[in-house]
């Protein structure tokens, strides 16, 4: 099947994620106002959309409180450039198992709430995008699962689509795109949908290009996608995505190293993914030219 470049291409940067990166190295932020801070910084330098979690301010870790997403979502709204917000509702639905004998009780760091919490933040401030990972999947921790059941994803893309919020559907192996495209079928999401391939992430999708077109190849073609690959692939898939007919996502959720023995900030890896895009030849597209592709309303501060 020969490639289709895409020669319109938007950015996403992955501005902080939820992993435990927050001591590794000084560049990954943890207040809403550094999270802002670097979300705002990478829409300068070319992204076109900021994907955001938020963390405790004084530990790093990844949190789901409210006030924090408001925060950020304040800050990002109010500033002087302009970037398309996506907020993850991929937090709360963590299990952490004891051990293989004794899977039960779960053990400290499971997390795990229903549908309308999980999304109580897009509900209050209703981002242009938010996340819905399109599946359950073990990660690389021994006894940690990322539970997405079908009931769970029904109800929460019925939220999402309810509230007018457009789901990024986080695709971390061909069946959850398999999913996805039930709950387009049964009216759950809209169509065309978004998509985000999720390549590299122990143990969904390896990050191999025959594995990565599988997974283009399993996209309707209405359908609009980005793809991306954790830590030293990161930017080899800027590549590869574009080459495919797709769009990038970097950042530090993905990656922390421009190079090696050198750690990253957001807009330089922001920066570095707008070179190879133009040195292909393709045109970085920003944040209104995201809405008009996607359907996607600016909605105002609320100050």
């Amino acid at each position: 099947m020969p490639l289709t470049m895409n020669k319109e291409v938007f950015i996403t940067c992955a501005v902080t994620g939820s992993g435990g990166t927050q001591d590794r190295s000084p560049h990954v932020p943890r207040s809403p106002k550094q999270i802002a801070d670097s979300a705002i910084a990478a829409a300068k330098a070319g992204a076109a959309v900021a994907h955001c979690h938020v963390r405790d301010p004084e530990s790093g870790a990844p949190s789901r409180d409210l006030t924090y997403y408001r925060e950020v979502t304040d800050r990002i709204r109010d500033a002087e450039v302009d970037v398309v917000l996506n907020l993850t509702a991929g937090m709360g639905g963590d299990i952490m198992f004891g051990s293989a004998e004794k899977p039960f009780p779960t053990a400290a760091g499971t997390d795990m709430v229903g549908a309308t919490e999980r999304v109580a933040h897009i509900a209050e401030c209703l981002p242009e995008i938010c996340t819905l990972d399109c599946g359950t999947m073990n990660f690389a921790e021994a006894d940690y699962v990322m539970t997405n059941t079908p009931g769970m994803l029904t109800a929460m893309g019925g939220m999402m689509t309810k509230l007018g919020v457009k789901p990024e559907i986080e695709a971390f192996d061909t069946g959850h795109l398999w999913y996805a495209k039930q709950l387009v079928a049964d009216g759950v999401l809209d169509s065309p949908a978004l998509v985000q391939l999720c390549m590299g992430v122990p143990w969904g999708a390896p990050d191999d290009l025959n594995t990565f077109m599988a997974m283009v190849n399993n996209v309707p073609d209405d359908w609009t996608f980005s793809g991306f690959g954790l830590g030293r692939n990161q930017m080899a898939y800027v590549a590869a995505s574009v080459l495919a007919g797709g769009n990038v996502r970097v950042g530090l959720e993905d990656n922390l190293w421009l190079d090696k023995g050198v750690l990253a900030t957001n807009e330089q890896l922001v920066d570095r993914a707008v070179t190879i895009i133009e040195n292909m030849g393709a045109r970085v597209i920003g944040p209104e030219a995201v809405r008009e592709k996607l359907g996607l309303t600016k909605r105002a501060p609320s100050k």
